[in-house]
């Protein structure tokens, strides 16, 4: 993704902790998300979902299937957080 750019959380991959976690946080099925920043060197990334800002490491990033919203509508390509 792009900065500024949305997307709709499609599903969380992995197991484990790293993957709860990242359920835990609200990184849910049909969540939408917005790039909000990257840090220069690309780790940590900053998101908006759900009325607040989240940032996460890449290799939670990683496991978070998305799908690219343009213009609103939810009919785009896919995409990783990355």
């Amino acid at each position: 993704m792009k900065r500024g750019e949305t997307a709709t959380v499609v599903c969380v991959n992995g197991e484990g902790q790293v993957r709860k976690r990242v359920l835990d946080l609200g990184l849910t099925r049909g969540a939408k998300v917005t790039l909000i920043r990257r840090a220069p060197l690309g780790d940590p990334v900053e998101i908006e979902l759900r009325g607040y800002r989240l940032t996460l490491r890449q290799g939670e990033a990683h496991i978070v299937e998305l799908e690219k919203c343009q213009n609103g509508s939810d009919n785009n390509s896919e995409g990783a957080a990355r």
